[in-house]
């Protein structure tokens, strides 16, 4: 049995490719992935000044000896107000190293998940002549509910345009689109190039995995 997505706008169906739409689905590579790109995304500049950093303390506070209290050598130190921090947080990165093919499997399945629960999309990025919002919530209209994320080709500017301004909605490119989006998305909706282009990326890398194992 083949896969189909109904064409948004108009009529009929257009054919998905098994190897992209109808992958099994494995919720812990998911969550694997999933948490990458969240981690992936943190820039990681925070920072903390330690002792060596802040500014004054130069001189001992007070005598060592004779004032009863506990002996100091620098208000630098993090016991001072204004003094600096131990162990605090420094610039660093984030990122998590995920397999290629796992990550792209993963992409896979985000798109197999859209094509079997049926939130799946097609429409002709082409009827767009100017970016108009109008047009495009007259398009999804009665199909579409937020969140709703939209793929259109590189060249396809006008019907980026006019999806763009949708509350609770994200238009990509297909090498944009990562496995958050498409958990994120309640409505998935794919120009006829862009599925074209996922296809030709995702479909071509396993077969070629396939063989090359």
């Amino acid at each position: 049995m083949s896969l189909t997505a109904p064409i948004i706008g108009g009529t009929g169906t257009v054919n998905l490719s098994d190897a992209v739409f109808g992958v099994e689905v494995a919720p812990g590579l998911l969550h694997e992935v999933a948490k990458a790109e969240a981690a992936g995304r943190r820039q990681g500049t925070h920072a903390t000044k330690t002792r060596g950093m802040v500014a004054g303390g130069r001189a001992k506070p007070f005598n060592q000896k004779g004032t009863g209290r506990a002996r100091q050598g620098t208000t630098r130190a993090a016991q001072f107000t204004g003094g600096g921090a131990v162990f605090g947080p420094q610039p660093r990165s984030y990122a998590v190293k995920v397999n290629k093919k796992a990550y792209k499997k993963a992409r896979c399945m985000g798109l197999s998940q859209h094509a079997g629960n049926g939130s799946l999309g097609i429409f002709e990025a082409g009827s767009f002549d100017t970016p108009k919002t109008k047009d495009a919530l007259k398009l999804v209209e009665g199909w579409s509910v937020t969140p709703l994320v939209v793929v259109v080709g590189t060249e396809e500017e006008a019907a980026a345009l006019s999806f763009r301004n949708i509350p609770r909605s994200a238009v990509l490119t297909p090498t944009e689109v990562g496995l958050t989006e498409l958990l994120w998305a309640r409505r998935l909706l794919i120009s006829t190039t862009a599925l074209d282009e996922l296809t030709a990326t995702l479909a071509s890398t396993k077969q070629k995995d396939e063989v090359t194992a």
